[in-house]
């Protein structure tokens, strides 16, 4: 269910969920780029507190419910990276598209089902903004060993912090 009513920070509260820290990038990249009201989020990994919430393949070592909460863990790294850029989530006007990578065997075809985790937590906590285009796509592996990684493009007010903000 999308609970679309009242600011990000209501919705998030309501979902028991806090933001962490934007995540640090694992290499030589930076975590999200801004163009005017376009941010561009790198990918995400499934960390919560600074350890993988799963690790391997979905269809092998990591189910179908693990793989659902690696990409919800994905997407609320992705709503850091967000904020950081825009200054506030409430900033953001729309999600335009969401991309997420699954670690899966050849024979794993669920990937839409993973993806799911990170767009229903999107939407719950974007509201109406949170709408987005998709894609879900298996991969043979992915950064640190991790199920799952999500990365995003959004529309954010043009009156909002940091024009051209760039990570510190």
């Amino acid at each position: 269910m999308t609970e679309g009513t009242g600011t990000v920070a209501e919705r998030l509260a309501r979902l028991g969920l806090r933001l962490p820290p934007p995540p640090a990038p694992v290499a030589a990249f930076e975590p999200y780029v801004r163009h005017g009201s376009t941010i561009y989020t790198s990918g995400q990994i499934a960390t919560r507190d600074g350890h993988l919430v799963a690790a391997g393949r979905l269809g092998a070592e990591v189910d179908l419910a693990a793989g659902q909460d690696a990409a919800r863990a994905c997407a609320v790294n992705v709503l850091a990276q967000l904020q950081a850029a825009a200054g506030c989530l409430d900033a953001v006007t729309r999600l335009v598209k969401v991309t997420v990578y699954v670690a899966c065997t050849g024979e794993f075809v669920q990937q839409p089902q993973v993806a799911d985790g990170a767009s229903q937590l999107l939407l719950d906590v974007l509201g109406a903004a949170g709408a987005h285009a998709r894609s879900a796509i298996g991969v043979a592996a992915l950064p640190l060993g991790t199920p799952v990684e999500v990365e995003a493009i959004a529309q954010v007010s043009t009156g909002a912090a940091h024009e051209e903000a760039q990570p510190q």
